[in-house]
């Protein structure tokens, strides 16, 4: 079984199955990675395919990412899984493995210590890929990991992909990448944001999970200089919910700050307990 990390214990070596539904909490660890990677001093690579690479490229300065100078550098590339992961289609798994090996002679070639690679693997679901090719890339490339130098992450649609390729993926990967989750319910999930960092909250939220709550913000306290709390996908929150965002603001130090993006309604129910009144607190309500 597959050993669940968040992206920021990931280091060279490691090969992990990224799965997801949300497309928005896949383009924050994502962010992350590559962040990571280019603040170590790393080269790193990111073949899309569900996205096009200058969406992705926005995507990524938008997560407190600046790739713009690592692009025209060369330390980051971005570049279609077509044509560049695949070469010619049909899909062949030995050019893929070799394609991937080519990266990290380019990366040691000009110096880097190691190489940070992420793959949409959506070009999979199309009808020139062969299956047999996807999960003959994914038995093979273990030989490359083990010269240490490369840390690859690929990325899963759990909406494009089937059930038995999904069970095979996990199998495939010694590790499986996720956000720190705080709470997971039908109607509310709670999890930790890693770009930029903070924490991520979609659903309705009430007094019933106001320790939960308390935990996420108490932990971004402590480990973000400045917090991101996005309710972009948040419904509804009450006034008690409203009132610990607003008092953990509060409580903040002068120079430090906290920005929460949300829903016009949302926005307004932490006006209505005093937010527009806290200096360390930015409210970005996102127009709909």
């Amino acid at each position: 079984m597959a050993d669940t990390a968040t992206v920021g214990a990931l280091g060279a070596g490691d090969h992990a199955c990224l799965t997801f539904s949300d497309q928005e909490e896949r383009l924050d660890l994502v962010a992350a990675f590559v962040r990571g990677g280019l603040r170590a001093g790393q080269k790193v690579v990111c073949w899309t395919d569900s996205v096009s690479p200058d969406e992705l490229t926005g995507e990524l300065h938008g997560r407190s990412v600046r790739p713009g100078s690592a692009l025209r550098r060369g330390q980051l590339r971005i570049a279609p899984a077509t044509g560049s992961l695949l070469g010619d289609v049909p899909a062949d798994a030995a050019g893929m493995v070799d394609a991937l090996a080519h990266e990290m002679h380019v990366a040691t070639r000009e110096g880097y210590p190691g190489l940070r690679v992420t793959a949409d693997m959506c070009w999979a679901t199309r009808p020139f890929a062969a299956a047999e090719q996807l999960l003959e890339f994914e038995t093979r490339v273990g030989e490359l990991l083990a010269h240490g130098q490369l840390c690859l992450i690929c990325q899963y649609d759990r909406g494009r992909f089937d059930a038995v390729t999904l069970a095979f993926a996990a199998r495939a990967h010694p590790r499986t990448v996720a956000a720190q989750v705080y709470l997971e319910h039908p109607l509310l999930r709670i999890c930790r944001q890693y770009s930029p960092p903070g924490v991520r909250i979609a659903g309705e939220l009430d007094y019933r999970h106001k320790d939960v709550l308390e935990l996420a913000l108490a932990e971004s306290v402590r480990i973000d200089r400045r917090m991101h709390l996005n309710l972009t996908a948040l419904d509804y929150i009450d006034g008690a919910c409203a009132g610990i965002v607003v008092a953990a603001a509060r409580a903040l130090p002068r120079s430090r700050r906290m920005t929460v993006s949300c829903r016009r309604l949302v926005g307004t129910v932490l006006s209505l307990v005093g937010a527009d009144d806290v200096a360390q607190l930015r409210v970005q309500r996102r127009h709909e």
